[in-house]
């Protein structure tokens, strides 16, 4: 027991304090900026990111990652507070983590093995676009001064490194931030901070109950809006743990992680914070400052609380070139670089999927409509494929009385209209066999496309025989087959 909770926590004692103060800092400006979009004050955004952040550190199934409150979250948030205030807001804070929890109960993470990792990269390389995108309000109708700040924050992040003894044991953006704060507490240049985002709190969060009617009319406004908030978090979530677990070549328990999601929500929404979930930018800052275990996740929720509250006067001076720095650093080491030299090898089909997932996440900003669009593209492509190695032979066993048709591969409902098109029925011969010893029936169309070629065979007053059925086909056939049934066939072909 004592050497898993070392393993856990105690590993990377060093790097997991240095990448969770790296993390804090870069949490700040972010939980300021998304409560703004969400239409709430800067303390819900601040509130929700310590709070998910401690309690995921125990709950859930991905060390080293980073949980807080996100851009793609509060988009979702903004009519709701809009029509209805922050209190409906916690109430469906507060669902949301339910509905992770029960997520996380009925295994719902396995449904990650569908998708593919050309939606993956595809999901990643929209993301590190999107956090470029997201800095470029910081750069637009500014000063020199901001320029030249950005450009030697990103000097520091990537030489500090290179630097002999001290480089590689202090994360490199946490150096960027404390000394472009130096330079700009004893220049005074006119820039903006951290302050310049919103009022930062002076106390520490409190248990709040949401004031809301405990009816059906209230579960009927929040339960759309907490439906949306689990679907897009836990897939925001799982799809960044899948990149982490690339990223330190360790497993993660994503069912642990739904509950673990869920049950940080919920203590999000007692607090007076909005729902969040996993966010790869901070769990890339993370890995790249050398945060491994829980201990990182943790020390960056306990960090940013102290900082804001007990420390706001010296955090509001962090100017927002240093920030912009590092998030332009986790947007680059995000991109998967190798994806663009990969079009020119990979197959058609698996460059458009990712392209797809790229633009369509980049365009709607939704992160759960690009990887359905990517999904169902894959789905779309692997279908077709399939569909297309079906392969279906004949020979004449007894000339121009017996023919066996020999069909290979699988037959479903994209191969069968492609199946039924195999059949020569204008033949004039007395019997025809159909070996499918070397076929298999997935489906409801795959077995009414051989009750049409049995049929259609039968009309043409040729006797059918099917032969080799497996044990499984042989299962789907009997059960939904009706070339039997003279009343079903009629049904199946319209009286015709």
């Amino acid at each position: 027991m004592y050497e898993k909770f070392k393993q856990s926590w105690l590993s990377n004692l060093k790097g997991d304090t240095l990448a969770g103060i790296v993390v804090a800092l870069a949490l700040i400006p972010e939980a300021i900026a998304f409560s703004i979009i969400a239409g709430v004050d800067p303390k819900v955004g601040l509130y929700a990111s310590f709070c998910i952040a401690v309690v995921i550190a125990f709950t859930g199934g991905r060390p080293g990652m980073i949980s807080a409150a996100t851009g793609a979250m509060a988009l979702l948030m903004v009519t709701l507070v809009r029509e209805h205030g922050l209190e409906y807001l916690l109430a469906a804070t507060l669902l949301t983590g339910v509905l992770q929890i029960i997520a996380g109960y009925l295994k719902l993470a396995e449904l990650m093995r569908f998708v593919s990792r050309s939606v993956v990269t595809g999901f990643v390389n929209a993301l590190a676009i999107l956090i470029f995108m997201a800095q470029l309000p910081e750069l637009t109708n500014v000063t020199w001064h901001v320029y030249a700040m950005t450009v030697a924050g990103l000097g520091i992040i990537y030489l500090f490194p290179y630097l002999p003894a001290i480089g590689k044991s202090i994360p490199s953006p946490l150096v960027c931030i404390v000394v472009l704060t130096g330079v700009y507490m004893v220049s005074g240049m006119d820039i903006r901070t951290v302050g310049d985002m919103g009022e930062l709190p002076d106390t520490l969060p409190m248990f709040l109950w949401p004031d809301v009617p405990l009816n059906l009319e209230t579960l009927m406004i929040i339960f759309p809006y907490a439906i949306m908030l689990a679907v897009v978090g836990l897939l925001e979530s799982m799809m960044t743990a899948t990149i982490v677990d690339d990223l330190t070549d360790t497993p993660s328990d994503k069912n642990r992680e739904c509950k673990g999601q869920g049950i940080a929500n919920i203590g999000s929404g007692l607090l007076g914070g909005m729902a969040g979930c996993a966010m790869i930018g901070q769990s890339v800052i993370n890995i790249k400052s050398g945060g491994r275990t829980r201990l990182s996740t943790l020390i960056a929720g306990v960090v940013l609380l102290l900082m804001v509250v007990f420390l706001a006067d010296w955090v509001s001076q962090i100017p927002m070139a240093a920030l912009v720095a590092v998030m332009i650093m986790v947007s680059i080491g995000t991109f998967s670089w190798e994806s663009i030299r990969d079009l020119k090898k990979h197959p058609m089909s698996t460059n458009v999927v990712m392209v797809a997932t790229v633009a369509v996440t980049v365009g709607t900003h939704n992160l759960a409509i690009g990887v359905f669009v990517g999904v169902l593209l894959a789905a779309m492509f692997f279908a077709n494929k399939v569909g297309n190695i079906m392969y279906i032979g004949s020979k004449e066993v007894e000339p121009g009385k017996e023919r066996e048709y020999q069909v290979v591969g699988q037959v479903f409902f994209a191969s069968s209209e492609r199946f039924i098109a195999a059949f020569d029925f204008k033949e004039s011969i007395d019997k025809v066999t159909i070996n499918l010893s070397r076929a298999h029936f997935w489906d409801i169309t795959a077995v009414q496309a051989l009750d049409r070629v049995v049929i259609k065979f039968r009309r043409e007053g040729t006797e059918v025989e099917l032969v080799g059925l497996s044990e499984a086909s042989a299962t789907v056939v009997d059960r939904y087959a009706v070339h039997n049934d003279p009343e079903a066939v009629e049904k199946l072909m319209g009286g015709h």
